[in-house]
């Protein structure tokens, strides 16, 4: 099975299209994948205690739970600068939850095997 990197560039200003990434990652978790999910602009927010807490979308699976399955058997990432301009620190972060930038993120997607979607 390829290996799976999400980026999801938004937050509750495009609650749909962040769910989707968010429920992408954890079904493929579920499937067996090796998934790596990505939290960029304001989706960099749930990456700390709380936020995904407070999402909601009506008829969609809760997106703390979407969070908790990818934390379970992933890697949840939040981008270096996004978190800088949020003034997030690593210490502001959930438990199993990295900050990385740019060049991580390259050498993840160009892995042989690796598909990489943006949402």
């Amino acid at each position: 099975m390829r290996a799976l990197r999400i980026k999801v560039t938004c937050g509750p200003e495009d609650a749909e299209r962040c769910n989707q990434a968010f429920t992408v990652a954890a079904m493929a978790v579920a499937s067996g994948a090796d998934v790596g999910l990505w939290l960029t602009g304001e989706a960099a927010w749930f990456g700390t205690p709380g936020r995904a807490e407070a999402f909601d979308l009506p008829l969609a699976t809760p997106l703390a739970d979407l969070r908790d399955a990818v934390l379970a058997g992933g890697q949840l990432t939040v981008c270096t600068q996004c978190a800088d301009r949020r003034g997030i620190t690593a210490e502001d972060l959930l438990p199993g939850v990295r900050i990385a930038g740019a060049a991580v993120f390259t050498e993840e997607i160009l892995g042989e095997g690796v598909q990489a979607l943006v949402y």
